[in-house]
């Protein structure tokens, strides 16, 4: 599996390619892409009694403030396995600040086409509260157990600002003098 040849897709920002790195509801584990090589690597194991909300993955080829590609919380049905491909839409994203400073999660749903029923979903005020609230306390409180590590949410912001937040990646990217292998 190479999956540093992956792109970030031709629909930017509309739909995006979405690498998975964790999947919703699987093992306290995460795992993270490396820079250099673009092995998926065990990163660190949750101190906490809890798991992921939904999966959780990355647009390649793109670049976030925090020097990692941009993150992407992925609800789906099911979970979906370590390292697949999804074609996925911005639906908002959850403005935090960690003690890395700031750091965006861009919200999206599989692209119409792969599952149809999340079709009318259009920003994230359409998704339900009540995986609003579950996505919130999860990142409230996945690094209460770290020494150092912390997270504060900042809030939601709509389908237009995620977009504008992954174009601003992906041009940071395009200036970076050497490009990370993600």
């Amino acid at each position: 599996m190479n999956l540093d040849r992956v792109g970030p897709g031709d629909k930017l920002p509309h739909e995006f390619n979405c690498i998975i790195e964790l999947p919703m509801r699987g093992e306290p584990v995460k795992y993270e892409v490396d820079k250099d090589t673009g092995a998926m690597f065990v990163d660190r194991f949750l101190n906490v009694s809890m798991v992921y909300p939904c999966n959780y993955g990355y647009i390649p080829h793109t670049l976030a403030e925090d020097d990692d590609p941009v993150d992407i919380l992925l609800p789906t049905p099911v979970p979906v396995a370590v390292g697949s491909v999804m074609r996925a839409r911005p639906v908002g994203f959850l403005e935090m600040e960690d003690e890395g400073g700031r750091d965006v999660k861009v919200l999206a749903l599989p692209a119409e086409d792969v599952y149809p029923p999340y079709a009318s979903i259009q920003n994230y005020t359409d998704v339900s509260p009540d995986m609003l609230d579950r996505i919130q306390h999860f990142f409230e409180r996945y690094k209460d157990l770290n020494p150092g590590k912390w997270a504060k949410l900042q809030g939601w912001h709509s389908a237009e600002d995620a977009r504008r937040e992954i174009m601003l990646s992906r041009e940071r990217y395009e200036a970076a003098p050497v490009k990370p292998a993600f």
